[in-house]
């Protein structure tokens, strides 16, 4: 049996999305800035694409502007707006759960001379508003708070953030691809400034990103050019991807209420079965997450262990320890919220979709406690394991 539980990662194509999206890798191959009727039928497509996008976030049209990625949207906030507000100050808050798209582009200000604030959040994964309250400064131009983590699956308080940071004009973008298509997202009861999004993290197709730009907010562009997407983001649209988005937002919208429900209940079936395990431990708030995010940490074996004995299973999970991109480091994620060292390194995530079943999530059940028991066997801790079962501390006999 395949068994796919890393949704998280990507999310595989909808027929009706790759449907949608044919035409303009075709016939309907114009460029959406020419005036004859192929160049018309392409913008057509493209603003089809940006109503179907803004409806699914509540917000206009307008405010919607396409990028090639999540990460794109991501560099396109952080940087358009402290360009645009270096003269106001120059620091930046951001938090320790963020993506590396967010990470990294905090690093790079810091070259520029920003200075930025990374603040921790609690054992759950969850920021406190207090928190990003007390890191503000008279020099603080903007916040980015990750919406929900794609690591723990914990969703943070957006709406409450951005009052904090509307109460100083500051401007307040959310990291929003783990949630966008996934639960419901609304930018004005969230009162957010910018929010970023991804097509392939709701069966749309790679390729296609957005960021909701507030109107009137002012923000310098990443990519200078021509004038497309009303001269924020230069070069030519992708247009199948773009009317891939399009149609998978369309169809989250339509499909949002009955796909939560559908993953909620196998979320919380695997998580019942996988805590019946020894030494693991949930990560993540409890009530606060993902409908489809189960997240743990399992003691005295590795994730890149657990990936690939699941995978040999033909169950396809992620991990949370970056040893699994070839770095011996647990984490930051797990580390920022008091996770030891040692303990993050088994971190096993998994993330259900549409598309899962009962049957795999029994099968799953079936095979992971034997993996668990196999790589414990084979642990330099085995030899003190019996100890670790009666109270005792996993520290292997001499």
């Amino acid at each position: 049996m395949e068994c796919y539980f890393d949704h998280v990662a990507t999310t595989p194509l909808r027929p009706e999305v790759l449907e949608a999206m044919m035409p303009y890798f075709k016939e309907e191959f114009g460029n959406p800035l020419s005036i004859y009727p192929l160049g018309v039928n392409a913008r057509e497509a493209v603003e089809k694409a940006r109503a179907e996008v803004a409806a699914l976030v509540n917000a206009k049209p307008q405010e919607i502007i396409f990028t090639s990625s999540g990460a794109e949207a991501n560099n396109f906030a952080l940087k358009g707006i402290a360009m645009a507000r270096q003269y106001e100050g120059k620091h930046v808050i951001v938090t320790r759960m963020e993506h590396h798209s967010i990470l990294n582009t905090a690093r790079f200000l810091e070259k520029l001379g920003f200075a930025v604030t990374y603040v921790a959040p609690d054992s759950h994964g969850y920021i406190e508003p207090a928190s990003i309250k007390k890191a503000i400064t008279d020099e603080t131009i903007l916040i980015s708070v990750i919406h929900a983590s794609p690591e723990v699956g914990t969703i943070e308080p957006i709406r409450e953030i951005a009052e904090v940071a509307r109460e100083r004009k500051i401007s307040f973008h959310t990291d929003a691809v783990a949630t966008v298509g996934n639960i419901p997202v609304d930018v004005k009861e969230m009162g957010v400034d910018l929010l970023s999004m991804s097509a392939h993290m709701f069966y749309g197709p790679k390729g296609a990103g957005a960021l909701y730009i507030r109107e009137g907010q002012r923000i310098i562009p990443l990519i200078f050019g021509g004038i497309q997407e009303s001269g924020r983001r230069a070069g030519t649209e992708n247009v199948p991807a773009i009317a891939g988005m399009g149609r998978a937002a369309e169809l989250a919208r339509a499909e949002l209420p009955e796909r939560m429900e559908h993953v909620r209940r196998l979320r919380d079936r695997l998580i019942e079965g996988i805590m019946k395990i020894e030494a693991v431990h949930f990560t993540g708030h409890p009530e606060r997450r993902l409908p489809g995010h189960a997240s743990f940490c399992v003691e005295y074996i590795e994730g890149e262990g657990m990936l690939l004995m699941l995978a040999s299973k033909g169950i396809y999970a992620a991990s949370g320890s970056a040893c699994t991109s070839k770095a011996l480091k647990a984490s930051p994620v797990l580390l920022s919220m008091g996770i030891p060292t040692h303990v993050a390194h088994g971190s096993i995530v998994f993330t259900l979709g549409a598309e899962n079943t009962e049957e795999q999530v029994g099968y799953t059940l079936e095979e992971f406690p034997r993996i668990i028991n196999r790589l414990r066997e084979l642990s330099p801790f085995a030899r003190g394991w019996e100890d670790v079962k009666e109270g005792g501390t996993c520290t292997p006999k001499k």
